[in-house]
């Protein structure tokens, strides 16, 4: 039995649980996560919640792309949610790598460039601060003022609000907290 068989056997099972569990579409604390795909970053336990508690988007890095936008306002318009968090965490594989590289690597496998943008960063708490003021421009996303931004520790498992820089060489709106707004 290969993965995708176990992992198939699993949902069948789970599905005779699912009775169980919440019945509505909207999720019940009205929040969306957004955070990285690394398997190291579980939102559900970090942040002790319960299935049908709230709405994770995931992706590389937990980049505030266009498309965790159009998640975002789906969530709000559709599914009744209020508050954001976006949590990034230490150690990133998307910290580092740079666009241009990443995209020559794939163009010489394949002879084909990528039209995305990679969305790489150097620095874990200036990217929370840019992917939080990329929620506050869009207005298209209903409900931009109750926003957090954390980043998680994957060595201490600690969950952190993000460090500024000193020299004010960030947005000028005040640092993100546990819902501003």
């Amino acid at each position: 039995m290969n993965v995708l068989d176990e992992l198939f056997a699993e949902a069948e099972w789970h599905a005779d649980l699912a009775a169980a569990g919440p019945d509505g579409r909207e999720p019940r604390l009205r929040l969306v996560v957004v955070t990285c795909m690394d398997t190291r970053v579980n939102p559900y336990e970090i942040l002790r919640l319960k299935t049908g508690d709230a709405h994770v988007l995931r992706n590389a890095g937990g980049v505030t792309t266009p498309d965790v936008r159009r998640g975002l306002v789906v969530s709000q318009r559709e599914l009744g949610t209020r508050h954001i968090i976006v949590m990034h965490h230490t150690r990133c594989e998307m910290a580092g790598i740079t666009d241009t590289a990443f995209k020559d690597d794939i163009e010489a496998d394949t002879r084909l460039r990528p039209d995305w943008a990679l969305e790489a960063f150097t620095n874990v708490d200036q990217d929370v601060d840019r992917s939080i003021r990329r929620i506050q421009a869009d207005r298209t996303i209903p409900y931009r003022d109750s926003i957090c931004g954390c980043v998680y520790d994957v060595d201490t498992h600690e969950v952190r609000r993000p460090r500024w820089p000193a020299d004010g060489d960030r947005a000028a709106a005040p640092p993100p907290s546990l819902f501003r707004g």
